[in-house]
Parts: structure tokens; C-alpha cells; sequence
């Protein structure tokens, strides 16, 4: 009997545990895209309109017929990307006792891949989410003058408030959740009308978690990770002088769920192939996979604010 590609892999549970429960500090797309599984490498995204927000009337008289409903419908198609790179243990980093590497070399091995392979996830999902050319018309805006963050007279606190209901107005739910550039963060704390805010009830310098409960959200995340262009040494932000407000479930449970997107996974992904010791390197060599890719599942929960501050 033939085997396919999965089924000839051997996998290592242990550092596939790893990879799976791996959370960089810096990396905050999964706040907008959090990972669910899928079951194959292509298909049709669900996705969600105002319909799968709004309340029903479920009442069933005796003898009628009950209600069906069907959330979600079958969308623009997706096609799972396959990343992969292998990390590297030298031999002579290897105790003289100890025939293979420990779980902690193995741990550093794979968790340095996943750093490199979450932030090429980080600036798809980014890229994907301050796309203005995503959104309708209604479900964006360009600030200017003194209505940018770094200006004074703006008024941070009422404008979020503006926007969250614009979406419930469309949606009939405010969104929860906020991806916020750094240096929009850096705006909002150097902020005096913010500072106002926090002036009697706290000494401490404003948090995310503080920005959260003043604009009535469950997170606020922000976005610190930078990156280089091939050929470049210049340090670009991932997350660029935008914010992003959306509606994503607190519990996600299936990628059935309204939310304004998922970072679809191929199940049992990423994952830790077998170890192996190459002798022309003379290092252990451990290979991590990850099948994935983000999706906009419902956009019209989402709300983009581009030119936070003015350009410096």
C-alpha cells in the first residue's frame, strides 16, 4: 500500500506541541486572525454578512416548522501556503555525554524557526487588514490635520467611539477588538486629552490594557514588530501608522464562527518532522512545516484608520 506525503512523515510530538503552543510577544495578527483548522489545502472561505450578527425570532408556534438557519456561505476561494525551514543544532554544541541533543537545545532549535515563520505570517495578516482596498467605503477613514492622533486637538476617545458604531449601525455588533501601530500607541499615551483621562484614577504610564477599557474594547494589541526588505537594512513597521478596529470572538471554536478573519491552518499544523543528524554539517537538523494562510471572513466587521499621525 502507497503512502501520501502526511502519512510517510514522522512527526515529533513533543516539539510539535511546541510549535503549536508557540506565542511571540511581538506578534499581535492573531488578535484579527486567530487560527483554526482546516481539513484541506484549498476550498471556499466562509464568510459573513450582516445576517450572521443579527437576532432572529426563534419563537415556534405548535405544529409549524422549526426555523433553519445556516451561518456563513461559501465565499472566495483559499489556498493554503506551505512554509518550512529547518533549525540547526551543531554537534559541538552538544553535551560530550549525551549521544542526541536535549529537549532544551531542540526547544531553541524550533522556537528560532518559529520566530521567522510567524513574522512572515505577521506581515501577510498586516498586509491583509490595513488594505484600504478591502474595505467598503464606509468601513474606513483617512485622518488629516487636527483630527491625527499626534495633533492635540483631536479627540482619540470620541472619534473610537464614532467608528465602533458605525459598524453596529451595520452589523448590529460593536467590534472588541483593536490592532494598533506603534507609533499610533506612542500617540495615544503622549495624548493630553488620554492623560487627562487616567490623571485621578492612576499613576502608572497608560497600557494597552488601559487604552482597552477607555475605549470599551476587550484588547487592544500593539504591533512592535519590524522588519527588513531583501537587499535592505532599513527597519520597516509591520503594523504602519494604522489602526484596525473588527469584531472576533473571545472563544473560537470553528471557523464557523462570525469574525472579521481566520488564519486558516492545516490541521496538526505547524509541525516538527523527525530530527535528524546530517554529517556534512555535522548539526542535528530539525524541520518545522506550517501550512497556513489568513482570510478575510467578514470584513464588514471591520473598521480601518489610516494616518494616525502626521508624517514626521
Amino acid at each position: 500500500m502507497t503512502m501520501n506525503i502526511n502519512q510517510a512523515r514522522i512527526i515529533d510530538p513533543v516539539l510539535t506541541e511546541v510549535t503549536q503552543g508557540y506565542r511571540h510577544p511581538e506578534r499581535i495578527g492573531h488578535v484579527l486572525f486567530p487560527r483554526v483548522p482546516v481539513f484541506a489545502r484549498g476550498g471556499q472561505i466562509i464568510e459573513f454578512g450582516k445576517e450572521s450578527f443579527r437576532r432572529y425570532n426563534t419563537r415556534r408556534a405548535p405544529g409549524t416548522n422549526t426555523k433553519r438557519l445556516e451561518f456563513g456561505y461559501q465565499g472566495k476561494p483559499f489556498v493554503l501556503v506551505q512554509d518550512a525551514l529547518e533549525g540547526m543544532v551543531p554537534q559541538e554544541h552538544v553535551s560530550e555525554a549525551q549521544n542526541v541533543p536535549g529537549i532544551d537545545l531542540g526547544t531553541g532549535a524550533v522556537t528560532e524557526v518559529m520566530d521567522i515563520l510567524t513574522l512572515a505570517l505577521e506581515i501577510e495578516q498586516a498586509e491583509l487588514a490595513t488594505n484600504p482596498a478591502n474595505y467598503g467605503v464606509d468601513n474606513k477613514v483617512t485622518l488629516s490635520g487636527t483630527d491625527q492622533w499626534s495633533d492635540p486637538n483631536s479627540d482619540p476617545v470620541k472619534q473610537v467611539r464614532e467608528y465602533r458604531e458605525i459598524i453596529r449601525r451595520r452589523i448590529g455588533t460593536r467590534p472588541n477588538v483593536m490592532a494598533l501601530s506603534a507609533v499610533g500607541f506612542n500617540a495615544l499615551v503622549e495624548h493630553p486629552k488620554i492623560i487627562e483621562r487616567f490623571k485621578y484614577t492612576s499613576s502608572e504610564s497608560i497600557t494597552a490594557d488601559m487604552l482597552a477599557r477607555l475605549f470599551n474594547l476587550r484588547e487592544v494589541a500593539v504591533g512592535e514588530a519590524v522588519y527588513m526588505e531583501d537587499g535592505s537594512e532599513a527597519m520597516k513597521d509591520v503594523w504602519d501608522n494604522v489602526a484596525v478596529l473588527a469584531y472576533v470572538p473571545e472563544q473560537v471554536t470553528s471557523r464557523r464562527s462570525p469574525s472579521f478573519g481566520y488564519t486558516y491552518a492545516l490541521e496538526g499544523h505547524p509541525m516538527t518532522e523527525e530530527t535528524y543528524f546530517e554529517r556534512n554539517a555535522k548539526s542535528w537538523i530539525y524541520p518545522v512545516t506550517y501550512e497556513r494562510t489568513p482570510v478575510l471572513s467578514g470584513i464588514d466587521s471591520g473598521f480601518l484608520i489610516q494616518d494616525l499621525v502626521a508624517a514626521s
